[in-house]
């Protein structure tokens, strides 16, 4: 059997389809070359542990230096510095037996274990002292260690750094995790690593335990042209093509996070195909596999998913969802925390879903509870009943969640801790039971704007639809002229403004009407509610 489209761990180019994972990190090699000290952050499954252990491999060929990877992965639990110390020592001499020219090294002779605050810095001055090359050595998942045992952790390695002079130490050494660790910002300062390291965490305070790192580095996400080059390694060796719009899409969807391509293209050839290579991958095969994605909630998504619990990324999500113009300074932790996770993104406008995928997932999670609500109400109209001329009846449709609305407003508004965000989750609940099976909807999180844009297609039809939450009397004339620009956007003659109105003392009857105004040729409906 030949390579295949790994989702599952570190690529092994034996075994997967892999594009050089140091592409996608420059600036690590001059750092090594340099001796200096270094952080790689990345979100979840983007190739970190594949870097490393590429890297390590790469540097123990050369021969000038001894490299040695190390996961602290597995001591997430153990919350003391006496028992974590001790544990990381035991990881590093496991590691360190499995490296040529480390492997019979007696560098713990004379190392006491028990001397916490200081034994890791004794047992790296010993093996630095005594290894017959310089040592790299890299620390994958650093970021998961508890408070105590972390604060001791990066204490003894700062200390051993800037003791190299008059002691041997690590030659480099690279700190790899999710999340970049920082200081607050009053103690900022170029490679300062941390502030928070989980939610119920407080500052580290006003002294950076390790501030000798010198550069932190990221692994990008794939361009198009890599994502090519990754499915044409397939090809290559089956003869299956992956079509230039497929290819193109799988982009588009993804933003090129790397577990999201392959995972496409795994769902694409290994289940929708059955490994009928002759068959080409085609744009509608890539649509379908991410719908299985989605609805199946593989590990990738689900571990996102339970962040969407977590105070400090609602506090951040929620507004991106309703459009709101909350500004997030780029020094907040909760801001830093959440593109960390990688479930947002920085662009021009502001934040915005990581991908199309995650946005679509995100929409979909915390609208669940609403759909369940309405699926309990037994709300049985078929979907053949807001068909019309093979696209859909947005009067019939919209109207009868205008209803649906008025009676089940309040009681919805339980459905999720993001109340703010309950209309949203609501209406596109409504909508996804009806398009489910006959279409799509796509969002656009439009930070900054207040509003949310969506386009549903069924059929051969598009339907643009905005929804805003009513702010001050000026909230029609924006949504009016952001709906014109929408529509010209998507090339439509017809568009839809739901506009929400969450005052108490506003009688439903206010609330709730239908009205048309025009823009040129261009027909716009507005949706009280």
């Amino acid at each position: 059997m030949g390579r295949f489209f790994n989702i599952a761990g570190p690529c092994i180019p034996t075994l997967h389809y892999m594009l050089p994972p140091e592409d996608r990190c420059r600036g690590m090699d001059a750092l090594i070359e340099q001796g200096l000290y270094f952080v790689i952050h990345a979100a979840r499954q983007s190739g970190k542990t594949t870097l490393l252990q590429s890297a390590v491999h790469a540097l123990n060929k050369e021969g000038r230096r001894l490299a040695v990877y190390c996961s602290l992965e597995t001591l997430r639990t153990v919350k003391e510095q006496k028992e974590a110390i001790p544990a990381i020592i035991g990881k590093l001499e496991e590691e360190a037996r499995l490296t040529p020219g480390l492997e019979s090294l007696a560098w713990l002779d004379g190392v006491d274990l028990t001397r916490t605050t200081n034994a890791l810095n004794a047992a790296l001055r010993r093996l630095a002292a005594l290894a017959p090359k310089p040592v790299v050595l890299f620390f994958d998942e650093a970021d998961c260690l508890a408070e105590e045992p972390l604060l001791s952790f990066l204490a003894q390695l700062r200390d051993g750094y800037v003791n190299r002079s008059r002691a041997p130490f690590i030659h480099t050494l690279g700190l790899v995790g999710m999340r970049n660790i920082r200081l607050p910002a009053r103690c900022a300062q170029a490679g300062d690593y941390k502030v928070k390291v989980r939610e119920d965490s407080q500052t580290l305070g006003g002294v950076s335990p390790f501030n000798v790192v010198t550069e932190a580095l990221t692994l990008r996400n794939f361009t198009e042209a890599e994502i090519a080059e990754l499915y044409g390694q397939h090809t290559a060796e089956t003869g299956q093509v992956f079509e230039p719009l497929a290819v193109a899409r799988v982009g588009e969807q993804t933003g090129g996070q790397p577990w999201l391509v392959n995972a496409i293209a795994r769902e694409c050839v290994e289940k929708l195909l059955g490994r009928a290579f002759t068959q080409p991958v085609t744009t509608a095969l890539v649509d379908q596999a991410i719908e299985n994605i989605i609805l199946r909630r593989d590990t990738h998504i689900d571990s996102l998913l339970e962040r969407l619990k977590e105070s400090r990324v609602r506090r951040v999500i929620e507004p991106v969802l309703v459009g709101d113009i909350r500004a997030f300074s780029p020094a907040d932790d909760d801001y830093r925390y959440v593109v960390d996770l990688g479930l947002l993104t920085e662009g021009p406008a502001g934040l915005r879903a990581a991908n199309p995928i995650y946005g679509e997932v995100l929409v979909r999670t915390l609208s669940w509870q609403a759909q369940l609500r309405m699926d309990d109400m037994r709300l049985n109209t078929p979907r053949s009943a807001y068909e019309r001329g093979g696209g859909l009846d947005l009067r019939r449709l919209l109207g009868d969640f205008q209803q649906f609305w008025r009676e089940n407003a309040e009681m919805m508004g339980d459905s999720t801790e993001y109340v703010e965000a309950v209309p949203h989750l609501v209406l596109q609940a409504f909508l996804q039971r009806v398009v489910n099976g006959g279409g799509r909807i796509h969002r656009e999180f439009a930070l900054g704007r207040q509003r949310m844009d969506l386009l549903i297609e069924y059929s051969a039809e598009r339907y643009p639809v905005e929804i805003k939450l009513w702010r001050s009397e000026k909230t029609l004339a924006e949504g009016l002229a952001q709906l014109v620009e929408y529509v010209e956007r998507v090339g439509r003659l017809e568009g839809w403004l739901v506009i929400f109105d969450r005052r108490p003392e506003r009688p439903w009857d206010k609330r709730i009407y239908w009205r048309e105004e025009t823009r040129g040729n261009r027909t716009l409906h507005v949706v009280g509610c």
